[in-house]
């Protein structure tokens, strides 16, 4: 028998590509099920196998308890600590005590079970094979052979029993491909299903886009060329900006390749969509402007706090700027993280014209400077009174024309007009009557409603507007009331 159990042993570990020691676990299993069957009582059995000789051996094992522990379930499981030391006299609770049995053949054991065991363990092995061997490498292309096709998704044979999953989500547009084909996709994510472990790969994603570049451009692999961004229209239209990091190196043209040959072997894996190459830049204005070619930009405001920059062009090259359906100015946004605002030069000026004109209005009321001057600030970049009064002096007196005591003189009514338009705020605030809509609210009073109001929560609409944590900052209520009184103020928006 024993030599019969090293045979399966060495048959199923060359069939299947796992480890013995799986295998000899898996017929343990196997023979400890097989021998608790064999008993009329309820048993806890462990076999062991030398993996030398094959020989094995079984044990009856107990979970020792306290003497006065009241035993639940299957009595034949658990032994009591008063004769768990006749079996081990170092026993102790919470511990197994064993002691060997007659073990039965292994020629005699139900077929079925020792056959169901080992299976179950081997696709175990070979499902944490699978995990270990794909964990490491996310983030590559890989290459597999179509196996089928199912309702759009493309399923890939990678070999050695391996399939991966390409959802018809994560495919380029318009291609199709057929049983037997050669596919290469950038392995995503390994997860485990129902049935085992499953590669989820993607042709769509901009990750696959800059793998592509890696493998055709050696010196993105050799770290002379950074890609510091993708976006990708799949299947049409992608951008990709690169940098070097030697000087002497033309990103663009290295990433182009000799007559265009390596994006030529990228658009053509992808299906023909087109690439362009952009220069980055640690200037943000700058970027923008090299990932909107092929349009010129004339012109370009920042909004920092907005993260929003409104771009000029010529008025006949608004739509080239703008691309089809938009595709231009929705890829450059994507690549440089910006909000971007394209618009004609005509439109532009007239915009900034408005603007303008609504800065030096104000500053001409609250600073009360005549217009020159305050044409001046917005010249220079100011837009608010804050920025007047709290601006460092320093950067002001770079501004020419500005002396120390001009520069202190603006700062001064800057914080002047500040502090009587809190003190009229909180006047009116302080004064505020609350709305008949927000009195009469489920659940409101008059004192909270004043309350409320002397905050500036005025009507039922300011009250649905708060968040819970907001109306708890303003009111002594539970956080359960809070939000109760929210939901019925925002009643009608659901009307």
């Amino acid at each position: 028998m024993s030599k019969e159990v090293l045979s399966v042993v060495e048959i199923m570990s060359n069939e299947k590509g796992v480890d013995e020691e799986i295998i000899f676990e898996a017929i343990e299993t196997a023979l400890a099920m097989a021998t608790t069957k064999s008993y009329d009582d309820k048993i806890d059995a462990r076999v062991e196998i030398d993996r030398h000789t094959g020989d094995y051996k079984t044990f009856r094992r107990w979970l020792v308890i306290e003497d006065d522990v009241a035993i639940e379930g299957e009595a034949g499981l658990y032994i009591r600590m008063m004769d768990a030391v006749d079996v081990d006299p170092h026993a102790q609770p919470d511990e197994y005590v064993e002691e060997e049995i007659e073990s039965i053949e292994f020629g005699r054991i139900g077929a079925q079970t020792a056959k169901q065991v080992i299976i179950q363990k081997v696709r175990e092995a070979e499902r944490k094979k699978v995990v270990e061997d794909y964990s490491g490498r996310v983030g590559e292309i890989l290459t597999g052979q179509v196996k089928r096709v199912d309702r759009g998704d493309v399923i890939l044979d990678m070999g050695d029993n391996v399939d991966a999953i390409i959802p018809r989500s994560e495919l380029v547009a318009r291609e199709t491909f057929r049983i037997g084909d050669r596919v290469r996709a950038y392995l995503k994510e390994v997860s485990f299903r129902p049935r085992g472990p499953q590669l989820f790969m993607s042709r769509a994603c901009k990750e696959m886009l800059m793998e592509l570049f890696k493998i055709e451009v050696p010196e993105i692999g050799d770290d002379l060329i950074d890609i510091m961004a993708a976006a990708r229209d799949v299947g049409f239209r992608a951008k990709i900006a690169v940098r070097a990091n030697d000087p002497r190196l033309d990103p663009i043209g290295a990433c182009v390749g000799m007559r265009g040959g390596r994006v030529q072997a990228v658009t053509n894996e992808l299906n023909g969509e087109r690439i362009d190459i952009i220069q980055w830049d640690p200037n943000d204005a700058q970027f923008v402007i090299n990932a909107m070619a092929p349009a010129e930009i004339t012109s370009i405001m920042v909004d920092e706090d907005r993260h929003e920059m409104d771009l000029a062009v010529e008025d006949e090259q608004l739509s080239l700027a703008i691309g089809k359906g938009g595709q231009n100015i929705r890829l450059a946004s994507e690549l440089t993280g910006w909000e971007l605002n394209i618009m004609s030069k005509t439109d532009m000026e007239e915009k900034h014209n408005n603007e303008a004109g609504k800065y030096i209005d104000t500053f001409v009321t609250l600073l009360e400077v005549d217009e020159e001057l305050a044409q001046v600030l917005v010249e220079e970049g100011f837009t608010t009174i804050e920025e007047v009064a709290y601006v460092p002096t320093a950067e002001m007196l770079e501004i020419d024309g500005f002396d120390e005591d001009l520069v202190n003189e603006l700062k001064q009514r800057a914080k002047d007009a500040l502090l009587t338009q809190a003190i009229v705020n909180e006047e009116k605030t302080a004064l505020a009557e609350p709305a008949d809509d927000l009195l009469a609210l489920e659940g409101m009073n008059d004192d909270m409603a004043k309350q409320l109001a002397s905050k500036g929560i005025v009507t039922q609409e300011d009250l649905a507007e708060l968040g819970t944590d907001e109306l708890l900052e303003l009111v002594n209520l539970d956080a359960d009331a809070a939000a109760a009184l929210i939901m019925k103020a925002r009643a009608p928006w659901f009307e």
